[in-house]
C-alpha cells in the first residue's frame, strides 16, 4: 500500500496531535531542523507544516490528512475542497470581533473603521454580511496592540481568535460580536478519500482516536458489594452499557466494574459507598470502543 501523507500542523496543535498518536501507539520523533518526523509505522509518512496552510495543500491533494483550526480552514475557502473526518475539540476558540471598552459598537460602526487581523477572507466576509465602511490591516502574529483608544491608533477594530477572552481583558478590549467557533479538526484530501485502501486506512485512524479520546473522559470503578446491598447498588450506577459482574471467593458477594465519566466521580464515590460498596478502587483507561 502507497503511505499515508499525513501534515501535522506546528504550534500547539502538533503537540495535541502528537500526544494523541503516542497514546493511539503510534510514536513520532521530529530531529533537529527538520520537517519530516520518523514514525513507527511503515504506512505512514508525516511533514510538519504551517497551520495556516495545512488544509489549503489537502484541497490541492498535496497529501491525504492534516489537523487544522476549522478557520483556517474557512480563512483558506476550501471547506467543500476538503473532507473533515472529525472534530478532536483541542483548543477550542472563537473568532471574534472586538473594541477598546470605552467605544460603542453601533456609533464606531456609523464612520469609517480600520480592522486588524490576520484573518483576511473571514474580515471581508464579515465586513460585507454587516455592511461595514471599513477597511482592514493585514496583521501576523499578536494584533491586540494594534487596538486602542487613542487617535493614534491604527485599527478601531481587531478580528482575533479567543479561547478565554483574558488578553482581550488585559489589553482593555470587549467583545462585541463572534463570527465562528472553532477547533483543531482531523480532515482528508477528497482525492484521498476516493482510494479505497486510503479510505479504509484514515477511518481506521478515526476509530482509534474515537478510542483514546473516549478513554480520556472517563475512568473504571471496581468495588467489592455484599449480596443484601448488590441490587439496590446496581439499580443505582451509571455505566456505559452495563456494569461487569462477578461473585466473590466464597460467594460472600459480588465484584463489580463499572466505566463512568471523570466528572461523575466526585458525587458518586459517596452515593455508592452509602449504598454498601466497599474496596473501591478507580484506575484510568487507555482507549474505550464503543
Amino acid at each position: 500500500m502507497e503511505k499515508l501523507k499525513i501534515l501535522l500542523a506546528k504550534g500547539r496543535i502538533y503537540d495535541s496531535v502528537c500526544e494523541l498518536l503516542n497514546d493511539v501507539g503510534i510514536t513520532i520523533n521530529l530531529p533537529d531542523r527538520t520537517y519530516f518526523p520518523t514514525t513507527n509505522q511503515e504506512d505512514l509518512a508525516f511533514q510538519v507544516v504551517k497551520p495556516q496552510i495545512t488544509s489549503a495543500l489537502l484541497a490541492q491533494n498535496k497529501a491525504d490528512v492534516g489537523f487544522s483550526g476549522k478557520d483556517w480552514v474557512y480563512e483558506n475557502g476550501v471547506q467543500d475542497d476538503v473532507i473533515e473526518i472529525m472534530d478532536l475539540g483541542f483548543d477550542p476558540v472563537r473568532i471574534v470581533a472586538a473594541i477598546p471598552e470605552t467605544k460603542d459598537y453601533d456609533t464606531l460602526l456609523k464612520g469609517k473603521v480600520t480592522i486588524a487581523t490576520e484573518y483576511n477572507a473571514l474580515t471581508k466576509k464579515y465586513i460585507a454580511e454587516k455592511k461595514i465602511n471599513g477597511e482592514i490591516f493585514r496583521t501576523w502574529g499578536t494584533s491586540e496592540g494594534f487596538v486602542q483608544d487613542n487617535e493614534d491608533a491604527m485599527a478601531q477594530i481587531l478580528i482575533d481568535n479567543t479561547s478565554t477572552g483574558s488578553s482581550l481583558r488585559a489589553n482593555r478590549l470587549k467583545i462585541v460580536d463572534t463570527l465562528m467557533e472553532s477547533s483543531t479538526r482531523m480532515y482528508a484530501s477528497k482525492e484521498a478519500m476516493a482510494n479505497p485502501e486510503k479510505k479504509q486506512k484514515i477511518m481506521e485512524l478515526k476509530m482509534l482516536f474515537e478510542c483514546v479520546l473516549n478513554a480520556r473522559g472517563r475512568v473504571m470503578l471496581e468495588m467489592n458489594v455484599a449480596k443484601d446491598k448488590f441490587d439496590n447498588l446496581i439499580k443505582s450506577m451509571p455505566s456505559m452499557k452495563s456494569p461487569t459482574v462477578s461473585p466473590l471467593f466464597g460467594n460472600d458477594g459480588y465484584a463489580v466494574k463499572i466505566a463512568v465519566k471523570k466528572g461523575e466521580v466526585p458525587t458518586l464515590l459517596p452515593k455508592l459507598h452509602e449504598l454498601g460498596a466497599t474496596d473501591i478502587v478507580e484506575y484510568g483507561l487507555r482507549k474505550v470502543l464503543m
